[in-house]
């Protein structure tokens, strides 16, 4: 049975094309289905991975902190019928854990495995060409505009010295071949700009 059928698909395509939405919206749901496409032979379960995609971001209100909780909550409405309950838990674990981007606490290692190459899908914008990086940076100023300048780069120096800090930015092996190099090359090149401009606030 399919996860996301054609109504389904629709209900969610309206979701990602708010206005508001410049980097969480449809092109980045488009984006990571391409990138299942090329990963499936190494997915367990393709399907559960596809509509965990198109749930993670369902739910997104940058002045709100609970956005994957309640993504998580829309899929378990949705799929309820359709997805037996072990499943069902995997997609909606997979989503609640793109808040901090850790494994989840899964039991099962297909899941795990699965969960692992979702959140390195969701993180590959990290490891763009810088261009396409900077963007993605632009884009996601754009929908925290609410929020101060210094704020805003206070709360994203954070967001970056955590992934730097990590062992790995990428959980499995196949994107930190592909990725790593050059996500930590953007997340350093962003710090570094974040600093620089910290410094000139500061004199201003």
């Amino acid at each position: 049975m399919t996860l996301i059928d054609k109504a389904l698909e629709a209900e969610l395509r309206a979701l990602h094309q708010a206005a508001d939405r410049h980097y969480h919206g449809l092109s980045h749901v488009e984006a990571l289905l391409r990138l299942a496409a090329e990963h499936r032979r190494e997915l367990r379960d393709p399907d559960a991975v596809e509509a965990a995609i198109w749930f993670h971001d369902a739910v997104y209100d940058s002045r709100k902190g609970d956005n994957e909780l309640r993504s998580a909550d829309l899929a378990r409405e949705r799929l309820a019928d359709r997805v037996e309950p072990k499943r069902l838990r995997h997609i909606a674990g997979m989503i609640e854990a793109t808040a901090g981007h850790e494994l989840p606490d899964f039991d099962d290692p297909a899941a795990l495995g699965d969960a692992a190459l979702f959140l390195d899908m969701d993180l590959s914008i990290l490891g763009a060409s810088p261009e396409i990086f900077d963007a993605y940076e632009t884009a996601l100023r754009r929908e925290y505009g609410w929020v101060r300048e210094a704020d805003w780069q206070r709360g994203r120096r954070d967001v970056l010295r955590r992934f730097l800090s990590r062992e790995h930015v990428f959980h499995t092996e196949s994107f930190q071949t592909a990725y790593e190099a050059k996500a930590r090359e953007n997340l350093s090149r962003s710090l570094a700009r974040l600093g620089a401009a910290s410094s000139t606030s500061s004199l201003a």
